[in-house]
């Protein structure tokens, strides 16, 4: 991908003749770009794959002025953010401005392929099309515009999408291409986008007043990022344990004014200690991102997936019985049993352990409900570990100083 963004801006930027109108419009949208950027540089960049809405910026490039400027564009405010903002990693942000890049001159290429050309002796200084009051006013153009714009964010998706899952290949492709919060948000970069575009064919000017509402919502979108890194765990991307049990708290709460049925399991990875040993840490590591995927598509959206150090997990189901509780952990087991991670030419897989513990049967709070599912647990795993096991009252006698139940303040 790469080489063809290279080789796409070379062969465009031998073709393009460099206009002072085109110049000064593309300079005035990498300025409100770099602003937005600066701007946001003191809240921090949330670690790993983020969204901004810099996108609101080089649509209007796309679409406003020839490709070779839409390919440009990405480079300049990425390298701009690398330098200013933060020092990520380069292959990742070489292969976001490429296919940014890629995205925006494909739109670009499109918007004028399917707009008239500014006729012979009609002068526009920023537009390729007769002037800009023309284009807001006829359907055409402006139907071809939109059309343009949700190419370039499909493109754009699709292409970060299937990246993203060659690194990850144990997720599924249809969950990166089309989750709703993300739709949502490509739609509202998508609106930002169209909006500058319009103000930008009025007057440059405008872009001043572009510009607070755009920065107000880049800061959001930024903001509310950073608060889910901080209730997420880095290494499984499940909740961390002060979430999860904030979740936890919260749905046993509702469960016990509504009368509603609630269980908990606590997973644990049996021998996990081997793999690290055995593959080494890194191994480790993508296991444990791959089973907790793994758990998160074995339940609901509703339910809470969370990681409570080491190899251990902890999930709350709402509105389930003991029946349904075990059903659900039994198919967990099952389908950690076939998750596989390559290393060394080797494939290797785990099993998990896991206790059941049941809200009003085995505890009426959280601390209760983990203690009788972390004894639930140890039973499992004294009984040979790779089952299910839900709480009995006789577990209680098996609690001695050296299987004490592991703590969960």
């Amino acid at each position: 991908m790469l080489a063809g963004y290279l080789g796409f801006m070379g062969w465009e930027a031998s073709r393009t003749p460099l206009t002072s109108g085109d110049l000064a419009l593309f300079g005035a949208l990498m300025a409100c770009g770099a602003i937005c950027a600066e701007a946001t540089r003191r809240l921090g960049q949330p670690i790993g794959v983020w969204r901004d809405l810099l996108s609101a910026w080089w649509l209007p490039v796309a679409l406003l002025l020839p490709p070779l400027y839409a390919l440009v564009a990405p480079a300049l405010l990425g390298l701009f953010i690398y330098v200013r903002v933060r020092h990520g990693s380069v292959y990742r942000r070489a292969f976001s401005t490429a296919a940014l890049g890629l995205a925006g001159a494909c739109a670009s290429v499109l918007f004028h392929a399917l707009t008239p050309v500014t006729p012979p002796g009609q002068v526009a200084l920023w537009l390729s099309y007769p002037g800009p009051n023309a284009w807001l006013l006829r359907p055409h153009p402006a139907v071809v515009a939109v059309g343009c714009a949700v190419a370039f964010a499909v493109i754009n998706a699709c292409l970060v999408a299937i990246a993203a899952w060659l690194v990850e290949s144990d997720a599924r492709l249809a969950d990166m291409l089309w989750d709703r919060e993300r739709m949502l948000l490509d739609l509202t970069e998508t609106c930002l986008g169209i909006l500058v575009t319009v103000a930008s064919a009025l007057s440059a000017v405008l872009l001043l007043v572009t510009l607070p509402p755009v920065l107000l919502l880049q800061r959001s979108l930024l903001h509310s990022q950073l608060k889910v890194q901080a209730r997420t765990d880095a290494k499984t991307g499940v909740l961390n344990a002060g979430a999860w049990q904030g979740e936890a708290d919260r749905a046993i709460g509702r469960a016990l004014r509504r009368g509603e049925p609630l269980a908990i399991l606590l997973a644990d990875v049996d021998h996990f200690k081997n793999v690290n040993d055995t593959h080494g840490h890194l191994t480790g590591d993508a296991m444990l991102r791959s089973l907790a995927a793994e758990m998160r598509q074995q339940v609901r959206e509703s339910d809470f997936v969370g990681r409570f150090g080491g190899e251990e997990f902890a999930i709350l189901l709402v509105g389930t019985t003991a029946e349904e509780a075990c059903r659900v952990a039994d198919r967990i087991r099952c389908g950690v049993g076939v998750v596989r991670v390559f290393s060394h030419e080797k494939m290797v897989g785990v099993t998990i352990s896991v206790g059941v513990s049941i809200l009003g049967d085995h505890g009426r709070d959280l601390n209760e409900l983990l203690d009788a599912a972390d004894l639930a647990l140890y039973r499992a795993k004294s009984q040979g570990r790779d089952r299910i096991c839900l709480f009995d009252p006789a577990d209680m006698t098996s609690r001695t100083p050296e299987n004490e139940p592991a703590h969960h303040s």
